[in-house]
């Protein structure tokens, strides 16, 4: 081994309220998000986005762990964020990744800064409904 394999790599990545923090260390390619493998996630559509940076990546996901703890916001956006944070850290342990990840999909290294956009005063609930006129 040497001393590109023997470090751990730490990355984080965020989606809307969700927030995924990653940690690679040498390995034998077990993939555990918040302690569930991967490749016992659930639902299946979920599994196959998260698995798409390790696909790409080839042969090196083979040789590392990575682990990821999710908090925050749904299902779909803990999805995103998880696999925003394994493309960063496998991008962080090979380089040559990175233009990989960009030229398949930019949303691997760089994240959605889009939110929810705030309701207004007097809106009934939503940002942009209003009450309905009538003028009979």
């Amino acid at each position: 081994m040497n001393k590109m394999e023997q470090k751990v790599i730490n990355a984080h990545g965020k989606r809307k309220r969700a927030v995924a923090r990653a940690t690679l260390s040498p390995g034998t390619g077990i993939v555990r998000i918040n302690d569930v493998e991967l490749d016992s996630y659930k639902p299946r559509i979920y599994r196959l986005r998260i698995r798409e940076p390790l696909l790409l990546s080839g042969e090196i996901a083979n040789h590392v762990d990575i682990k990821v703890n999710v908090v925050g916001g749904g299902l779909s956006s803990q999805t995103d964020a998880a696999r925003l944070a394994i493309a960063k850290v496998l991008a962080d342990y090979s380089p040559r990744l990175k233009k990989v990840f960009l030229d398949y999909d930019r949303q691997l290294l760089v994240a959605d800064v889009r939110r929810k956009e705030m309701a207004k005063p007097n809106r009934h609930g939503q940002a942009r409904s209003r009450r309905q006129k009538s003028y009979r």
